[in-house]
C-alpha cells in the first residue's frame, strides 16, 4: 500500500495542508480526519499544496467536496495549489475548476484570502 501523510502548517489564520503520496479510499479518511481538525479549531480558511501528491482517487476528491460548504459558510475556503498537470486533469475533467479556486502559487492562493 503507497503512503499518504499531511504536514500542516498555520499561517496566521488560515491552515496550509501538504499533501504527500498516495490519496485514495485507504488513506482519505486521514484528510478527513485532518479537515475535522480545523473544523474543531474554527480553523476555515484552508489552502491546500499537491506539489508532492502523486495520485487522488475519487475517494480522495469526495474529502474535499464534503468539506467545502463547511468551510465556506463560515467565511472560509478551501483553495487548491501547486498541482502537477496530471491531478490538475483530474480535477479538471470532473469539473471542480469550477468549484474550487484553484492556483499554480500557493503564496497567490494565501494572497486571494485577504
Amino acid at each position: 500500500m503507497e503512503e499518504f501523510n499531511i504536514e500542516i502548517k498555520n499561517n496566521g489564520d488560515i491552515a496550509k495542508l501538504y499533501l504527500n503520496g498516495f490519496l485514495d479510499a485507504h488513506t482519505s479518511s486521514e484528510l478527513e480526519k485532518c479537515f475535522e481538525k480545523l473544523i474543531e479549531e474554527n480553523k476555515y480558511k484552508v489552502v491546500v499544496n499537491f506539489e508532492k501528491l502523486s495520485y487522488i482517487s475519487s475517494a480522495g476528491l469526495g474529502v474535499f467536496m464534503a468539506y467545502i460548504e463547511t468551510m465556506r459558510g463560515n467565511n472560509g475556503d478551501i483553495k487548491l495549489t501547486n498541482m502537477t498537470e496530471k491531478i490538475y486533469n483530474i480535477f479538471d475533467m470532473l469539473g471542480f475548476p469550477i468549484l474550487f479556486e484553484i492556483y499554480n502559487e500557493e503564496n497567490t492562493a494565501l494572497e486571494k484570502f485577504n
